[in-house]
C-alpha cells in the first residue's frame, strides 16, 4: 500500500492499495481520514459524487465500496478505482489542453443538481475554506485590493445562478491526462451543487496562476464550446476564486499572478 499524494506537511488520507490472488493483481485507491482536515464528511460527499457521475456516465473514478461510519474496518473508508494517466502539469501548457480542461468540467455542470444530503450547495470552490471570510474577521492579513474585491463583490450580492452538479475543486493535480486528453476527474470530497461558475472560475484562476494571463481564455473557450452555450458572470466567479486564497500565495510571483487576475475580473464587472 502505497500513499498517493502526500506532501512534507500531511498526508493525504489516499492510498493506492494492491490485492495479489494468484496471478493476478487489482490495484485500488483507498481513502481515509485525515484528523484536522479530512473529515468522515468528505469522505461521505466523496463517494456521493462517484455515485452520480457513474449514474450519469461521467470520467471519473468508480465508487467500490465504502464504510462511512467505520463499522467494518474501524474508521470511515472508501474504495475506488485506480484510473490510468497522470495530473503531473507540464512545464508549458498546450491550447488544446486548456481547452479540453475546460470541457471536461462542462460535462460535469450538464448535470442539473439541487443541494442535497452529502451534496451540499457551494457558493465557492473548496467551499470548506472561506479566506475572504477569515480576513473580514482579522484572522489573516490582507491588501487594499483583497479588501476592495471582497467589499465590491459583498455590495454586488451573488448573481442569479444555476443548480448543477459541480467539482468543487478543479486545478491540476485533480485531473487525469494522457497528453492533451483529460482522461477523468478525481478527488471529489467538496463536489455538491451550485453555479458552473464555482467550477470554472476556479480552474481559470488555476491556470492563470500556473501559466499566465493567456490561459484562462482557453479554459472558458472550451467549456463554452462543449456547454453549446456562453457562460454568464464570468468575472464575478472569476473574483470569488481569486478571494479564496491565503492573502500570500507560495511565491511572490504567484501572488502577484493572483492579483492580476483578480484586477481582471473586477474591471470587467459590471458597473
Amino acid at each position: 500500500m502505497d500513499s498517493l499524494h502526500e506532501s512534507a506537511h500531511r498526508g493525504s488520507g489516499t492510498f493506492r492499495l494492491r490485492i495479489e490472488d494468484n496471478s493476478t493483481t487489482t490495484e485500488m485507491v483507498l481513502r481515509v481520514p485525515v484528523p484536522g482536515w479530512i473529515g468522515a464528511n468528505m469522505l461521505a460527499t466523496g463517494a456521493r459524487a462517484l455515485q452520480l457521475a457513474d449514474e450519469h456516465g461521467l470520467d471519473a473514478p468508480r465508487l467500490i465500496a465504502s464504510d462511512l461510519d467505520g463499522e467494518h474496518t474501524g474508521q470511515p473508508a472508501t474504495l475506488e478505482t485506480l484510473l490510468p494517466g497522470s495530473s503531473e502539469p507540464p512545464e508549458r501548457v498546450s491550447q488544446a489542453r486548456l481547452e479540453a480542461a475546460g470541457a471536461a468540467i462542462a460535462k460535469i455542470h450538464a448535470v442539473p443538481l439541487t443541494p442535497a444530503h452529502h451534496l451540499p450547495y457551494r457558493p465557492r470552490p473548496i467551499a470548506v475554506d472561506d479566506f475572504a471570510g477569515d480576513r473580514r474577521a482579522g484572522q489573516m492579513p490582507t491588501t487594499e485590493l483583497l479588501q476592495e474585491a471582497d467589499k465590491q463583490l459583498r455590495a454586488m450580492g451573488t448573481p442569479a445562478q444555476e443548480s448543477v452538479f459541480v467539482h468543487g475543486d478543479v486545478w491540476g493535480g485533480n485531473m487525469l491526462w494522457d497528453g492533451d486528453v483529460c482522461l477523468a476527474l478525481i478527488d471529489w470530497k467538496t463536489a455538491g451543487a451550485g453555479d458552473p461558475g464555482v467550477d470554472l472560475g476556479e480552474l481559470r484562476k488555476q491556470m492563470a496562476l500556473q501559466y499566465g494571463p493567456d490561459a484562462p481564455a482557453h479554459v472558458l473557450n472550451g467549456w463554452q464550446r462543449q456547454a453549446g452555450r456562453n457562460a454568464v458572470n464570468v468575472a464575478y466567479w472569476d473574483a470569488v476564486a481569486a478571494l479564496n486564497t491565503p492573502t500570500e500565495l507560495d511565491t511572490a510571483e504567484v501572488t502577484a499572478r493572483r492579483d492580476a487576475f483578480l484586477q481582471t475580473a473586477l474591471d470587467h464587472m459590471p458597473t
